[in-house]
């Protein structure tokens, strides 16, 4: 029993998230509003939350590296897809050369704010907070206040269609994924155990460890279907896939991530333990630029238009779901993967009231109590966890 009441402290955002999703499932069949776990729907919190965990995923890095935050991102979303808009609409530029030219503009921005938090040292709030109103202005400008569509089909594609193609073969192609995906996943799980068990580590429990297994393939296998049964797999769910995975290995497996962990732990330690500090802060500033131009490209992608008004409180969602994740203000903990669990959170939330019809200025109220009840209830448990 206390083995099994630590697995729940720990693991008390999935909790929360799970009650959040099964309330709304059961409020909105009850108002006869559909089912949240419909495959169409299922489908559409994928698409309407990727931009979250892209920046999430961004926002994480800055607030482990120096407990700061970026509030220009939505600005930038505004800025770089303006100037895609521009350049795939207006001058009908090559969608390569058009999607080139908006990552560099997004690594040029993260360059621009980090140059003057890392090396200059003028604080990060006040450096996001300037860029938030310059690049909103620069795109109010680009655009001349007026939006932009339709994008060219052959852009959307690549973040708006469905692996494979043809809807016929989407259950098939989806369920044959799903088990390599499952199967992958239990034969990575049980190597990492063993290897960590040779080396003499600390491991989870046995009881743990089944049972946390069975509630990852229980996922995987249940989002498989859903996905199984509409569409097939959406293209921003393998760009999702790998952004994750690719920063989860650099946090967790390379030099530069213990580094960054170490930088948001103690900077005066880490600066006298070799570490390039200014350098790792400049980066973390570079890629969230870089994280946020990917965002843009999604979300004009997505609403097939580019906006002046675009963007407008993604930094908060960012912010939100980093915090839920279980990012600690004060930097130097927080994981890729509770990042991505805190979006997805946000995500269910803005869902589930948007099926209720839950007026916009009561689904903020909400989100502001949900945040902040999250939070206090992750760092209650954790203190209470042996």
């Amino acid at each position: 029993m206390e083995q099994f009441l630590n697995i729940l402290k720990r693991n008390s955002l999935l909790l929360a998230l799970l009650v959040v999703m099964i309330l709304f499932e059961i409020t909105i069949r009850a108002t006869g509003h559909g089912s949240m776990f419909s495959p169409a729907n299922f489908t559409n919190i994928i698409s309407q939350n990727s931009y979250v965990i892209i920046l999430a995923v961004g926002m994480l890095f800055c607030i482990i590296g120096c407990g700061n935050v970026d509030l220009s991102v939505g600005s930038i979303v505004a800025l770089v897809g303006a100037i895609a808009g521009v350049m795939m609409v207006n001058w009908e530029t090559n969608i390569y050369l058009a999607i080139a030219t908006c990552l560099l503009v997004g690594i040029l921005i993260g360059a621009w704010q980090g140059f003057w938090i890392a090396y200059v040292r003028i604080p990060a709030f006040i450096v996001t907070l300037a860029g938030m109103m310059l690049f909103r202005g620069m795109a109010l400008l680009v655009l001349d206040g007026l939006t932009i569509s339709p994008f060219p089909p052959e852009y959307l594609r690549y973040f708006t269609s469905f692996v494979p193609r043809a809807r016929a073969d989407a259950f098939a192609v989806t369920t044959v994924v799903t088990a390599i995906l499952c199967v992958g996943y239990l034969a990575y799980v049980l190597y990492d155990r063993v290897k960590k068990t040779k080396k003499g580590y600390q491991v989870d429990d046995m009881s743990t460890f089944v049972i946390t297994t069975v509630i990852v393939e229980a996922a995987l296998i249940g989002s498989g279907m859903l996905l199984a049964n509409n569409k097939g797999i959406p293209v921003i769910l393998i760009l999702l896939t790998i952004i994750v995975m690719a920063y989860s290995f650099y946090a967790n497996n390379t030099v530069g991530g213990r580094r960054l962990y170490a930088l948001g732990g103690n900077e005066k330690a880490a600066k006298l333990s070799g570490v390039n500090t200014n350098r790792i802060l400049f980066m973390t500033y570079v890629n969230m630029g870089f994280l946020s131009a990917v965002a843009a490209l999604v979300c004009v992608a997505r609403f097939n238009s580019a906006a002046p008004t675009a963007g407008n409180g993604y930094e908060l969602d960012a912010i939100g779901a980093c915090f839920i994740g279980g990012a600690s203000a004060y930097g130097g903990v927080g994981t890729v993967g509770g990042a991505v669990i805190g979006a997805i959170f946000m995500g269910v939330l803005n869902n589930g009231m948007s099926i209720l019809g839950i007026d916009a200025n009561w689904q903020r109220t909400v989100k502001g109590l949900v945040l902040l009840l999250a939070v206090v209830i992750d760092v209650l448990s954790k203190k209470r966890v042996k």
